[in-house]
């Protein structure tokens, strides 16, 4: 065996162990989607409004598509899959039992509003233990409001003490205490906000925008509707009143709010500005961006049917985890029998050889299932039962590859070439076929996913992965270990035992050997 063969073998064995190993440690596994798992899929079709100025485009079906995608994060949903089939956008969230929640998170028309900041808090409550211990007053007192929805913050409250608003708190007319949270989605601190009746239907357009530095351009309405209500609270913010308290540089902060959270708290500069504002903070590229698309579209740009309607062409349907739980159990079984037969037919058709074209297969499907649990907690992939059709699919994909080999092994001794040479020899000719079968396989994989969407993509993901890795391990497994066996004259002197015919039983009659 040359030493080139050697370290082929030693090498996808390192790999493979050592990969399977790190994502075990680190704790990877695969995702299950809807349909191993269980939980809920809405489906969501826009509201066909005649009155609508313009026609819904894509983008407007991308951007419901990234909105609803941020809401279902702060759901905790580990593997939430929201995607655009056509006109409509299909959301499937495996985990989640309560079916109306996930449609009140998903198809809500959320509010944009706009707050004065009455103090910063920690990002957690302060709690103490001590039962003796008498606690300051922590309840948020009814706002004092005045003509224009504004009233002052409250005083002789310990602010840190108070609990987040829960959503049945969250009302303009109230004084709230609110999370800003980082990229991560993680509370970074929580403001107390003063009431306002300054929502995003005030608002007429906002775009990023660059002078010195990235900043957010607002257009207001004109009037009542929007401008001089933002001017009512600019003016309270820049001076420092009760109503707007001022920070370390002598001015409020007003705070732009979506779906409960604070986007983003600017210094108030001016005390009037026309409904024209440009919001600044030391923005990146993204953040200026992702700033303007809240204000554009704090609420859905796009008006959906009601689920719940049975007259709605949206729909919504639950998967219970007992139903995802045999789907998964089903496929387990179904690949369990399918290995169990293949094993037999390869070892009882090839002897030493099926089973090493068994652990070829061992192989490919660890390095399959160490990107897969990579992806999973990585990209969120679900794996889904359509996947783990994939996955029974490429079995087959893979042994077509050890098959192949093995018959043109035969045919090599049929011709009067020896076993020894026959084994080192013909190799390259069959990987050959092997590799233009698997680029096939890939082509179509690579197409199905293109064209498809949604589970169906899975199975096409599934299939390609199989298809690059099968070769992987065709080259780096079967073909050392082929020639390992090579070298071992017992096996040279009973080809049976690799379940290849002797060269005078595979020769036809008559034939002679040269």
């Amino acid at each position: 065996m040359s030493r080139r063969s050697l370290v082929s073998l030693v090498f996808i064995l390192a790999l493979a162990a050592g990969l399977l190993a790190a994502s075990l440690a680190v704790g990877n596994r695969p995702l299950l989607g809807l349909d191993l798992k269980g939980g809920v899929e809405v489906v969501l079709v826009p509201v066909d409004d005649p009155d609508r100025p313009v026609a819904i485009t894509e983008g407007d079906l991308d951007t419901a598509v990234n909105i609803i995608r941020d809401r279902i994060d702060g759901l905790g949903v580990a593997e939430p899959d929201v995607t655009r089939q056509g006109d409509r956008v299909v959301v499937q969230l495996p985990g989640i039992s309560d079916q109306q929640r996930a449609i009140d998170v998903v198809g809500q028309t959320a509010e944009l509003r706009f707050r004065p900041v009455c103090a910063d808090l920690f990002a957690e409550p302060i709690v103490f233990e001590d039962p003796d211990f008498e606690l300051p007053p922590a309840e948020l007192p009814d706002p004092e409001l005045d003509e224009r929805g504004l009233a002052p913050c409250p005083t002789d409250i310990d602010y840190n003490f108070l609990d987040t608003s829960t959503s049945a708190e969250d009302e303009l007319d109230r004084f709230v205490v609110l999370p800003e949270r980082d990229d991560n989605g993680e509370v970074i601190r929580r403001l107390l906000l003063g009431p306002s009746n300054l929502t995003g239907a005030g608002l007429s357009g906002a775009d990023s925008t660059f002078t010195n530095q990235f900043a957010v351009s607002a257009t207001f309405k004109g009037g009542d509707e929007g401008a001089d209500k933002f001017d009512q609270i600019a003016i309270e913010c820049f001076s420092g009143t009760a109503l707007c308290p001022p920070t370390a540089e002598g001015r409020g902060r007003l705070a732009i709010v979506v779906d409960g959270n604070v986007q983003s708290a600017p210094l108030v500069n001016a005390s009037s500005f026309d409904g024209q504002v440009l919001i600044s903070g030391n923005f990146s590229e993204q953040e200026a961006d992702d700033l303007a698309l809240v204000l554009r579209y704090g609420a859905l740009p796009i008006e959906f049917q009601d689920p719940t309607d049975p007259q709605s062409d949206s729909t919504s349907r639950a998967v219970s985890a007992t139903i995802g739980g045999d789907s998964l159990r089903a496929g387990v079984i179904a690949g369990i029998v399918g290995l169990a037969l293949v094993f037999v037919f390869m070892v009882g058709m090839y002897r030493l050889l099926g089973l090493v074209a068994m652990l070829s297969l061992g192989v490919s499907a660890t390095l399959l299932w160490v990107i897969v649990a990579w992806l999973g907690e990585t990209q969120d992939l679900a794996l889904t039962l359509a996947g783990v059709t994939g996955l029974i699919v490429s079995i087959g994909v893979s042994l077509d590859s050890n098959v192949v080999y093995f018959e043109h092994l035969k045919e090599d001794v049929a011709t009067g070439r020896s076993l020894r040479s026959s084994l080192e020899l013909s190799f390259p000719a069959a990987f050959r076929t092997i590799f233009w079968a698997n680029f096939a396989s890939l082509i179509a994989a690579v197409i199905l996913y293109w064209l498809s969407a949604g589970s169906v993509r899975g199975f096409a993901l599934m299939l390609g992965l199989a298809s690059v890795l099968d070769l992987v391990a065709t080259y780096f497994f079967l073909r050392p270990c082929a020639q390992l066996m090579s070298r071992s004259p017992s096996l040279m002197a009973h080809p049976h035992r690799l379940g290849l015919p002797t060269r005078e039983e595979a020769m036809p009659a008559g034939a002679e050997a040269s």
